[in-house]
């Protein structure tokens, strides 16, 4: 099967990598033989070996929780934040009021500064919307706070949100990188390329961005909250997984993530380094554009996903590293069904929706997967399995970047992707992958569209009552399942190798790299 060679491949990489001594470091960073990375000054200095490159560094862009682990909670920072057991916390802003449906007042912080010197008040905190929400900015961000009205500033450190319509998960959202806060200076300087001078009030600063090499941020001297241990950290593309892998071994590196499941033996068995797991809010899953003939054909979508075995997916491919999914949306998630039945594996079934759909004999396509092993390896595995049902899928590779651009173009017949919900709240994940309004760039890359799940969506956006909110996003998973522009595979666990020299890193559920705490022994 394309299973076991998929592994197989991975393993000889492995066997291969244990002769590598590991890409060259920073000219600017030097290594000690305990695996503590030096700055030219003395300083300490967090080396984070990643898959990809960030696809953006302005929050308002971003599509991904890849780029926004770069700046969130580093470089920008909300008027809220999410602490550890998921609940809202003062930021930016010391306390909050809802003073009716429609209105949100703030109370900000009184010592705070932008990183270019600049105070942070409520007007900085409506430049920062006014520019979110401008449509000729464009920021694809947009949709997600479309029911902000107007921020309107009431004085110099109280702001109000005024709704068009009831908006119950506000502060999740408000806690995610899209309501990161952004110094006016740098808008009025740059207006809507703000990628050259990425300027807030986190703990580190931005230093360089050598594309497709190196993101560099030092530590924030002036930091209003608790300073960063480190002083610097460089977020350093590797796209060889064995290469990331034996930098940690020889101390060019201090994280490594993602770390391929393949490798995880070798990472837990090493005296170097140790396995970091946690369990997201995100899920796998394999896509649809459902825009494309013949997968514009509902029959066609269920056909598929009563062929693809999903049991031998997750042991095979992924050694039971995250569960098996049955929705989009991860089981931690507020609004997550666990009733919800995703389809069966049945080839009589499959092969019977094909026929009825007018394909008795299968048609050619092709699948989009960025170029991790596991994705690949996945790909492979439903090629091989839906030529049991006589499809013949080719398997397109693509770097990241690429494959991201391409798929929220919606230039993809099925693809491979995750959604890793940045709230913890059922909102972020309705209304992005299918809501009608998100389809493209913002998440919906099914291109999928439901009158029935639209209203659904909207009202769970405006219910109060958490039960309530629950049934009606227990209907809309049941509609989109039912639908099928999307095939669950597996809520997703954040995995990373560490040094064990390394204290204080965590991922959080919503995939955001947390460093602030990082010690380097």
């Amino acid at each position: 099967m394309k299973l076991k060679s998929g592994i197989g491949k991975c393993l000889l990489v492995l066997f291969s990598a244990i002769t590598i001594t590991g890409c060259s470091s920073n000219q600017n960073v030097g290594t000690k033989a305990n695996g503590q990375a030096n700055d030219s000054k003395g300083g300490s200095t967090l080396v984070i070996a990643r898959l990809s490159d960030a696809e953006n560094l302005d929050q308002q862009f971003m599509s991904t929780i890849n780029a926004a682990s770069v700046t969130h909670h580093k470089i920008y920072e909300g008027l809220v934040q999410r602490d550890e057991n998921n609940e809202i916390q003062p930021m930016l802003a010391e306390s909050w009021n809802q003073i009716n449906d429609k209105t949100w007042e703030f109370k900000l912080r009184h010592d705070v500064k932008f990183h270019d010197g600049t105070p942070f008040n409520a007007e900085a905190v409506k430049k920062t919307f006014d520019r979110l929400l401008d449509p000729k900015v464009a920021s694809p961000r947009a949709v997600v706070f479309k029911m902000v009205k107007e921020v309107k500033v009431v004085d110099e450190y109280t702001v109000q949100f005024i709704l068009s319509e009831p908006f119950s998960p506000l502060l999740s959202i408000l806690a995610n990188h899209e309501g990161g806060i952004i110094s006016p200076k740098t808008i009025d300087k740059y207006g809507k390329n703000i990628i050259q001078e990425p300027n807030g009030t986190g703990p580190f600063k931005f230093k360089s961005w050598s594309p497709g090499q190196d993101i560099i941020l030092v530590k924030n001297e002036d930091y209003w909250g608790k300073k960063p241990k480190i002083d610097k950290v460089d977020f350093k593309v590797v796209p060889e997984d064995s290469t990331r892998i034996s930098m940690i071994e020889t101390g060019e590196a201090q994280i490594a993530e993602p770390l391929p499941i393949a490798v995880m033996n070798q990472v837990e068995s090493s005296s170097a380094m140790e396995v970091y797991r946690s369990e997201g809010y995100g899920t796998e899953y394999i896509g649809f554009n459902v825009t494309k003939k013949p997968f514009n054909d509902v029959r066609v979508r269920k056909a598929i996903a009563h062929a693809v075995e999903m049991d031998s997916i997750i042991k095979g491919v992924f050694n039971n590293v995250g569960k098996k999914a049955n929705s989009a949306m991860g089981s931690k998630v507020f609004g997550y069904d666990e009733q919800l039945k995703a389809y069966n594996y049945n080839l009589k079934e499959a092969k019977k929706l094909l026929t009825e759909a007018g394909y008795p004999n299968g048609f050619d396509a092709t699948i989009l997967t960025m170029d991790s092993k596991e994705r690949v390896n996945l790909a492979e595995v439903i090629q091989s399995q839906l030529k049991g049902i006589g499809i013949n899928l080719k398997v397109q590779v693509m770097e990241y970047g690429s494959f991201v651009e391409k798929v929220n173009k919606g230039q993809s017949e099925m693809f491979i992707i995750s959604w890793r919900n940045a709230t913890g709240d059922a909102d972020y994940n309705q209304y992005n992958l299918f809501h009608s309004d998100s389809r493209g760039a913002a998440g919906n890359t099914f291109f999928y569209s439901n009158p029935k799940v639209d209203d659904l969506i909207n009202a769970g956006r405006k219910e109060k009552d958490e039960a309530k909110r629950k049934e009606i996003y227990a209907k809309a998973q049941e509609i989109e399942m039912d639908d099928s522009p999307y095939i669950p595979v597996r809520v997703i666990e954040n995995v990373a190798a560490i040094s064990k020299n390394v204290k204080g890193f965590s991922i959080s559920p919503s995939g955001y790299l947390e460093i602030n705490d990082v010690t380097i022994k």
